[in-house]
């Protein structure tokens, strides 16, 4: 099927959801099922269909591609030019493609040195609620304030539109990246990290696990090898391997399947240390922390909101649970108005992010 007969086949379908009244689950390969709530009435729309690169200039770093694009092939034309996505975006299975990565808003390691997902998003096509294809954004970042819809869909988990095409802005890959390690406690790990930000680093990513600190340095190897050198560092061996543990959730700290597993995202300068009865991960330099545990999810979300943060249910279940904490009342009513002007029937993925949206 080509892809302008996959596109006309995915109006088709949304434009028959529209008369029947129907809710759409929309999906790609299915590699990030777990997340969100994942019980959705509806009719499977299968958008891996709706797969390929449409434009890449490598010297404009901006890549456009349709979103059921395996995240594996757009990583390897990128590598073939020495790119990187600047987000580092997590492969769950086999199988992920893009457009559930920007569905789902996920980053990785790298997020808090290089950018979010949404801030690599230049533009988007989408299928609306009225069975439309139309466009947003473009191919270039623009320094102009306004409604930004194709950043609104980033996190978004289908909820507004069918996604078939993304504009992502690329950068290009460090010569080299060395990651070194030093043995911490989680509270002095996350004083740590603070300072370090602090003193301008070439870092590219941070973790600590296990009582140990890991810090990703990326730049010129003359430069890398000079500063650890003069910081007396030790250079972790198969750090490539532990990254990708981290981001695709495969270390050891992932495979408790017993408790359920949280995501906390707080300011990275807040209380060093979470206290909750339980083993975690931090990343992001204390911004991001993953907790495995089975205290009440009002104690998880409590500490999260202490400091200005928030806690949310990233895999597992637990009864009576959703797995975003519901808005304020003047946020969720905000979500509202934005659902029924792009979704007036609400047949992209009901519920799956918040009840009744």
């Amino acid at each position: 099927m080509s892809n302008n007969t996959t596109q006309q086949f995915l109006e088709e379908q949304v434009q028959d959801a529209l008369e029947n009244e129907q809710a759409l689950n929309i999906q790609g390969f299915g590699s990030k099922r777990f997340y969100g709530n994942t019980s959705i009435d509806g009719k499977t729309l299968d958008t891996s269909i709706h797969s390929g690169i449409v434009t890449y200039v490598p010297s404009e770093l901006c890549i456009t591609v349709k979103a059921g694009t395996p995240l594996k092939e757009l990583e390897a034309a990128l590598e073939k030019n020495n790119q990187i996505l600047p987000f580092e975006p997590p492969h769950f299975g086999e199988n992920s493609s893009i457009g559930g990565i920007i569905a789902t808003g996920m980053s990785g390691p790298r997020r808090a040195y290089s950018g979010s997902v949404r801030d690599a998003i230049l533009g988007v096509k989408i299928i609306n609620g009225f069975g439309k294809t139309v466009s947003f954004g473009g191919q270039v970042m623009k320094n102009v304030a306004g409604y930004d819809v194709s950043r609104l869909l980033v996190g978004s988990l289908g909820t507004l539109g069918v996604i078939l095409e993304l504009s992502i802005r690329v950068i290009p890959k460090p010569e080299v990246e060395k990651t070194v390690i030093l043995p911490s406690n989680q509270s002095d790990a996350i004083k740590y990290f603070n300072s370090i930000r602090k003193a301008g680093l070439p870092i590219s990513a941070t973790c600590h696990v296990d009582e140990e600190v890991h810090i990703r340095l990326a730049g010129s190897n003359t430069h890398i090898n000079h500063l650890i050198e003069k910081k007396h560092w030790h250079c972790m061996d198969g750090a490539d391997a532990f990254w990708e543990s981290i981001r695709n959730q495969t270390h050891t700290f992932f495979s408790d399947s017993d408790k359920p597993l949280w995501r906390m995202s707080v300011a990275a300068a807040s209380s060093p240390s979470v206290q909750l009865d339980n083993h975690q991960l931090v990343e992001w330099g204390g911004a991001l922390r993953w907790i495995k545990s089975k205290s009440p999810p009002n104690v998880i979300q409590g500490v999260a909101k202490k400091r200005d943060g928030e806690a949310i249910l990233f895999n597992g279940e637990m009864a009576g649970v959703d797995a975003f904490p519901s808005p304020e009342k003047i946020m969720f009513e905000l979500h509202e108005r934005l659902k029924r002007k792009l979704d007036p029937k609400g047949i992209f993925n009901p519920d799956r992010m918040y009840k009744g949206l």
